[in-house]
């Protein structure tokens, strides 16, 4: 796998929901030699992190937390658990700005961390713009930036249209 090009189809999703899809075709990026790197790198990571078995283990472990707050919003104690490995420490600069820094204990806590941090900033915003694709075959989660809040696919080129390719095709037949 080419440590710069990162082969999921859908980047650019806040920290926390691209950790989840990670499980984008069968776990794939994380299990195939440098894609943790790949990972770290698509989200400015690289330098930040090591790639190396311990970060890969904290990730997992978040992602799982994720996952089954995602399953069962009351079941905090696995992302709480994440989020004890680390605070944010807030400062004034010299520049008379406020500056905040994560701090973590292992700095291989830290994206994993990172995560769980973002995706309490997302509940903030907005914890019903939190998606899952609603493609049946896709496991993707984005978070909805639309205006009127109503997107449903993860990427309207590939989900969307093979939805609305299936309805026609279904109208057609009958």
């Amino acid at each position: 796998m080419d440590a710069l090009v990162d082969p999921r189809p859908l980047r650019g999703e806040p920290l926390s929901l691209d950790l989840l899809n990670t499980r984008w075709h069968d776990d794939q990026l994380f299990h195939r030699s440098g894609g943790l790197a790949v990972w770290l790198a698509s989200n400015d990571l690289t330098g930040r992190a090591n790639a190396d078995p311990a970060t890969l283990a904290a990730l997992l472990e978040t992602r799982d937390a994720l996952l089954a707050l995602r399953a069962d919003p009351h079941d905090v104690t696995a992302l709480n658990a994440v989020l004890a490995h680390g605070r944010v420490r807030r400062t004034l600069g010299a520049d008379g700005l406020p500056h905040h820094e994560p701090e973590v204990a292992d700095p291989s806590w830290l994206p994993a961390w990172l995560a769980a941090d973002d995706y309490l900033n997302l509940l903030a915003r907005g914890p019903q713009r939190i998606r899952e694709c609603a493609h049946e075959r896709c496991i993707l989660t984005f978070f909805d930036t639309s205006q009127n809040g109503r997107r449903r696919w993860c990427d309207m080129s590939a989900c969307g249209n093979r939805a609305k390719a299936a309805r026609h095709y279904a109208q057609q037949k009958s």
